[in-house]
């Protein structure tokens, strides 16, 4: 069991490291939901149902889809229709 909790602890810093090192914003948001769905692992491991849940629903749904949802409004994702009319000009 100690040795997941390491594993895991380890995968937390790398999303903490990857996050700061990427300039790509959805992909940062991305590790941002893998960084909450693993700590809400942790939470689970720890005997901590109620956080668990809080923080997988919260870290790794409201936000990121708030996130996502300005990235669209802000431009940021570039979808197939973008990139057709970008050919297209």
């Amino acid at each position: 069991m100690d040795m997941i909790k390491i594993i895991l602890l380890l995968f937390l810093v790398g999303c903490a490291i990857a996050v700061s090192c990427t300039k790509n914003l959805l992909t940062s948001i991305i590790i941002y939901m893998s960084y909450s769905v693993v700590m809400s692992i942790i939470w689970i491991i720890l005997e901590s149902p109620d956080l668990a849940i809080t923080e997988a629903a919260v870290g790794a749904g409201v936000t990121s889809i708030l996130f996502f949802v300005t990235l669209k409004k802000i431009h940021a994702i570039k979808g197939e229709e973008d990139d057709v009319e970008t050919k297209k000009k």
